[in-house]
């Protein structure tokens, strides 16, 4: 399921429409758009709860954005601008299928399962959950997938707590377990190398990494486990299904997925 539904709620992050649609608003750059847009279902929190909600920036990234963006645009400004440049994201990529009768049944199907999980140690998700359903099917579609999404990076995130892995952490064990030098990821290239080298040098006495940069098979291991226990926890929405309507959804979202991952979102 992550794999079919990923493709749409991913489009928000790597489609150009609604980052254009966030900017047009008055927001300085990119990453401007990136958190007022994630940002704005939780209100206009102070930096200290957004990072510690999306986990995985270094210390003192968020605070260069929020709450600065607040003073350019309130929350539900920049909601409609996502919600309406993502739909339109939509819209270009599927072309005609946009507008296929399964694009409206799977919206029905997709937002059951994703307004049935259970919200406590969600706060992403609790407070996605709370905006209006969008009435329009490809824009009902989106918003479903995007609640499944923050539903399963909030329980990603209790799996990283439980593992003891920080927020650069995670990007190390994610480059290094692609067999990439943590040096040259796009989420820690950019830190100093004395802070990076902290990290690596942390997890390397934790038996994670090895003297080459690698990490070792306890570390392998660590981040199997990370995964599965993601999985495992992203499972609850879909529960409330049944096995018809399961694989109709499946079936549905299947060429939607597709299409969308030959463009890589975008």
């Amino acid at each position: 399921m992550f794999r079919l539904v990923e493709p749409i709620g991913v489009v928000t992050y790597q489609a150009p429409e609604p980052t254009e649609a966030l900017l047009a608003l008055g927001l300085r750059d990119v990453w401007d758009a990136y958190f007022a847009g994630r940002a704005a279902a939780l209100g206009p929190v102070p930096a200290e709860v957004v990072h510690a909600l999306f986990y995985n920036f270094a210390n003192g990234e968020v605070a260069r954005h929020v709450p600065r963006i607040w003073e350019q645009v309130t929350p539900d400004a920049a909601l409609r601008a996502r919600e309406e440049g993502s739909v339109a994201a939509l819209h270009r990529i599927l072309g005609p299928l946009a507008d296929d009768p399964s694009v409206a049944r799977a919206a029905d199907v997709l937002m059951r399962a994703a307004t049935s999980a259970p919200t406590p140690g969600r706060p992403m998700y609790a407070a996605v959950r709370r905006l209006p359903v969008p009435a329009e099917p490809l824009a009902r579609l989106w918003h479903a997938a995007t609640l499944v999404r923050e539903h399963r990076g909030d329980g990603h995130v209790a799996a990283l707590v439980c593992c003891r892995i920080g927020g650069t952490e995670a990007h190390v064990l994610h480059t290094l377990s692609e067999g990439v030098p943590a040096e040259r990821f796009g989420r820690t290239h950019h830190l100093p190398r004395t802070r990076l080298a902290a990290v690596v040098d942390a997890m390397r006495v934790r038996g994670l990494v090895d003297a080459s940069g690698s990490l070792t098979a306890d570390g392998r291991a660590l981040k199997e486990r990370v995964e599965s226990l993601t999985d495992e926890l992203a499972a609850a929405p879909y529960e409330t299904l049944g096995l018809a309507e399961f694989d109709q959804l499946v079936a549905d979202l299947t060429p939607i997925a597709a299409a969308l991952d030959a463009t890589g979102s975008q």
